[in-house]
C-alpha cells in the first residue's frame, strides 16, 4: 500500500508539473466562430493554457491592440504583450518572444489548411507576417500549398 501511495503522489506531481509548464495565452473570439474553437483546441494540444474570451466587438479589440486591418483574421490572441492574429502555427507563436521589436504576428484571412482551418483536403499557401512596432511588415514564415491535391 505504501508503494501505491508513492506512485499516486508522483503521478500528482507529474500532472502538476505539466499544468505549470503550459504557456498561458489569451484568445479573443466572436461568439459565433467555429474555427476559433478549433484553433484553441490546437493550441491546447500543443502545450498552451488558453484563457478563452468571447468578445462582442472584435474590431475595437483589434484596433486597441494595433492589429493592422490588412492583417486581420477572425480571432486575436495576446501573449507576452504581443498580438497573435488569426491561424498562426505554434512554431511562430513560440518564437515570438525572440522578437521584442514586433507588435505581433498574423496569418491574414482564413487560409484553408492552416491550424484550425483543416476542414477539407485543400491547403492554401499562406505566410506568417510580423508587424514591427513602427508599422512595417515582414514575412517570418511561408507555408506552401499542398500540391498533391
Amino acid at each position: 500500500m505504501h508503494k501505491a501511495l508513492r506512485l499516486t503522489a508522483l503521478a500528482g506531481l507529474f500532472m502538476a508539473a505539466i499544468a505549470q509548464a503550459a504557456t498561458p495565452i489569451d484568445v479573443y473570439r466572436d461568439p459565433n466562430c467555429g474555427c476559433c474553437k478549433s484553433w484553441i483546441k490546437y493550441l491546447e494540444a500543443n502545450g498552451f493554457s488558453v484563457n478563452d474570451h468571447v468578445e462582442p466587438n472584435m474590431s475595437a479589440l483589434k484596433q486597441r491592440l494595433g492589429v493592422a486591418p490588412r492583417l486581420a483574421s477572425c480571432h486575436t490572441a495576446v501573449i507576452g504583450g504581443q498580438f497573435v492574429e488569426g491561424h498562426v502555427p505554434v512554431a511562430q507563436i513560440r518564437d515570438l518572444e525572440k522578437h521584442p521589436e514586433l507588435a505581433g504576428i498574423a496569418v491574414p484571412g482564413m487560409p484553408a489548411g492552416s491550424p484550425g482551418m483543416q476542414t477539407g483536403q485543400v491547403h492554401q499557401a499562406y505566410q506568417v507576417i510580423g508587424l514591427t512596432r513602427d508599422g512595417a511588415d515582414r514575412v517570418l514564415a511561408s507555408y506552401p500549398a499542398d500540391s498533391s491535391l
